[in-house]
């Protein structure tokens, strides 16, 4: 490991630290080094706020000490007015010599122009420093960008016998939701939803578990709530519905007397591919990642319209005997471990 790569990966850590709040900013880490010391480091502030350039410079106690310094940023610096100020005018202005980016930001507003104005400056400039490993960093910011879609998870748990949910008639001997997983895997789950800028279910889930969709065991910021509604089935009463959390309701039903107040309505057409769709109207929100809960239909729709990145899945230690079958899916395994008595398996779309 060379001293850029070294660096490159403390940016890094410090960047997943804006996981689940700078979106659709991408968590961008930064350090400013003197004589081989960190002087200064810093992480994307919560979407509005400071860039992770302005928060490592701003950190330096000693000013006099970025002329003679290099700054290291895990993806390059803005160059236009957004909600701040350029990160590039202020890297000028700081007169620091020497500037080692991850990788290029695609985002059409920036596409080498902040290198470009960098260089133009005098700054010595080398891109491209553990540049896989930042394309890693930034999926989520850069699927948005160069698919124009959202960053999709994928997630559910199913049982020993591959049942993601009962049979109707054990449901309405027992109408609570049925769980798969242990406490810690549902923990680990409220802390996905943290990190996630949406959630989306379909109507049958909400119909059949009145799920709340929110983070409650972890500290975090709720997502997004997307709920598919084709006609206005799920009840006003229900908790998707009681304007908690921001959400978004996807429906074919054109009447908008029949809509609530604080709920924002989308219009789908589901005689045609509803995933893409989604992506499509996702993007056009600013959402640059989703976590999609089920139910299998649901699913199993992003599954075969090939419109997913990873596939969270749990397999519990018990067993239904009979109900709805998990999706099908196909993946490259890149995690698997133990979760007590489940077991998380992580796929990534080929």
């Amino acid at each position: 490991m060379n001293i850029h790569e070294k660096y490159m990966l403390r940016c890094m850590e410090l960047g997943k630290k804006g996981l689940g709040t700078t979106a659709p900013n991408p968590m961008v880490g930064s350090v400013v080094v003197h004589d081989d010391k960190i002087i200064g480091e810093g992480y994307t502030s919560p979407y509005g706020g400071p860039h992770a350039e302005v928060n490592a410079i701003s950190a330096v106690l000693n000013k006099e000490l970025l002329k003679q310094s290099t700054i290291y940023v895990t993806l390059e610096p803005c160059s236009h007015f957004g909600k701040t100020p350029p990160c590039a005018d202020l890297i000028i202005e700081s007169e620091i010599p020497l500037v080692v980016i991850g990788l290029q930001d695609p985002h059409d507003k920036v596409a080498g122009a902040g290198i470009n104005k960098l260089r133009d400056a005098g700054c010595q400039v080398t891109v491209g420093v553990l540049e896989r490993e930042c394309r890693e960093h930034h999926k989520r910011f850069l699927t948005f960008q160069e698919k124009r879609r959202p960053y999709i998870i994928l997630k559910w748990a199913e049982t020993q016998d591959r049942f993601i949910a009962p049979d109707k008639a054990r449901r309405n001997d027992s109408p609570e939701p049925f769980w798969i997983t242990n406490t810690y895997s549902k923990q680990l789950v409220h802390q996905w939803r943290s990190e996630e800028q949406a959630i989306l279910v379909g109507t049958q889930t909400v119909l059949d578990d009145n799920p709340k969709l929110n983070v409650r065991t972890w500290e975090g910021k709720s997502p997004i709530r997307i709920v598919l509604d084709q006609s206005l089935k799920i009840p006003s009463h229900f908790h998707v519905l009681d304007n908690s959390v921001d959400t978004i309701l996807l429906t074919a039903e054109q009447d908008s007397s029949k809509y609530l107040d604080g709920i924002t309505y989308e219009l789908l057409d589901f005689t045609k591919p509803v995933a893409n769709q989604i992506c499509n109207l996702l993007h056009k929100h600013s959402i640059s990642s989703l976590l999609v809960e089920g139910g299998t239909r649901t699913l199993q729709t992003f599954i075969d319209e090939g419109l997913w990145d990873e596939a969270r899945i749990f397999k519990g230690a018990s067993k239904f005997d009979s109900g709805i079958l998990a999706p099908e899916i196909s993946g490259k395994l890149i995690h698997s471990e133990k979760i007590i008595s489940d077991t998380l398996s992580i796929l990534q779309h080929d």
